[in-house]
């Protein structure tokens, strides 16, 4: 992967890409593989991208994509985060891992459904319905109705009411 294509076509996703690679992983050596597997894929399928659609939400697709399938081969391994190995350069997120609120929150939505911790990661980075809908695959009013019960459920989660 070049550098080039790196810092103009995937850095500038850096964020999302972490926060869903953190939601869907389960210690921090799983977390790296997914963030070094989203990018591998991302450059690997970048020939593919047909511009249907803008190359944030095929970046999001793919991320999800990968974060799903690398979950389903890694199930029950549950460890917790101990620092975020991915430099200060490369996104403003790495604080956060050190957060105990912030902890507490992916804790809460490790805890909902792979769908439902897509949709509130993108509905947390403050994407539109209708592009969250154009990532999941589904369409835009049922996203906004999909928020609102996971938003209830969440809370319930993050208040203990839940396990």
């Amino acid at each position: 992967m070049s550098s080039d294509f790196y810092k103009t076509s995937i850095l500038p996703f850096a964020g999302i890409i972490i926060k869903l690679c953190r939601a869907y992983s389960n210690s921090q050596e799983d977390f790296e593989d997914y963030y070094q597997e989203v990018c591998l894929q991302i450059w690997r399928s970048k020939d593919n991208f047909r511009e249907e659609s803008q190359w944030s939400t095929w970046v999001y697709r793919i991320s999800l994509n990968v974060c799903l399938t690398l979950l389903k081969k890694k199930k029950n391994n549950v460890q917790h985060f101990v620092s975020d190995s991915i430099t200060t350069e490369e996104t403003e997120d790495n604080f956060a891992f050190s957060d105990e609120s912030l902890n507490l929150l992916y804790d809460g939505i490790k805890k909902l459904s792979e769908i439902d911790r897509a949709i509130i990661m993108l509905y947390l980075e403050e994407k539109s319905q209708k592009e969250i809908a154009e990532i999941i695959g589904t369409n835009p009013n049922n996203i906004g109705v999909r928020v609102k019960r996971i938003k209830i459920r969440l809370k319930k989660i993050l208040d203990g009411k839940i396990n």
